[in-house]
């Protein structure tokens, strides 16, 4: 988190407008999809603060936003939601466009700069095409890290039958 921060403020903190194109989100994501949701939110608010910190906005703003983010993917992926690639690839392109969504509209459109809808697709769609483009590689590093160094919770019903198959067979 602090290298993706780090790496945003080192290319993009010159520009005219505040780029997020190395930002923890799909990083946060990705955490909450493996966590419990106290450790889902913790996540999302810290990403949120070094967000803030990074480009310069609300402190507190991209906390919020990232903490109801990281729960409510938590709880979608414990209720309804696999752990697999697409499903990560669908969350992060929809909770990444609708914060950069909101980023516009808080701090361009709602002031009435002119050509706003330029800042939009010039800026806006930028930042959100490079989170999503990063958010693949955020996922192989993060299951590559959950395979070598997380204990297994729970099987699946596929592995609980071959389990007892394999079990039956050796008696």
């Amino acid at each position: 988190m602090l290298l993706s921060a780090n790496l945003h403020q080192l290319y993009f903190h010159d520009r005219r407008y505040s780029l997020q194109a190395c930002d923890p989100r799909p990083l946060a994501l990705g955490i909450a999809i493996n966590n419990n949701i106290y450790g889902s939110a913790v996540t999302g608010a810290v990403c949120g603060f070094l967000t803030d910190i990074c480009c310069g906005k609300l402190f507190g703003y991209n906390a919020v936003i990232l903490t109801f983010f990281c729960i409510a993917v938590n709880i979608v992926f414990e209720l309804y939601l696999r752990n697999r690639f697409i499903n990560y690839m669908i969350i992060t392109v929809i909770a990444s466009f609708i914060q950069c969504w909101l980023d516009y509209k808080f701090y361009y459109q709602i002031w009435g700069y002119e050509d706003v809808g330029r800042i939009f697709r010039k800026v806006s769609l930028k930042v959100w095409i490079y989170t999503v483009i990063s958010s693949v590689f955020v996922y192989l590093l993060l299951k590559l890290v959950n395979r070598l160094l997380m204990p297994r919770e729970h099987l699946t019903i596929e592995e609980a039958i071959n389990t007892n198959i394999q079990t039956e067979n050796r008696r």
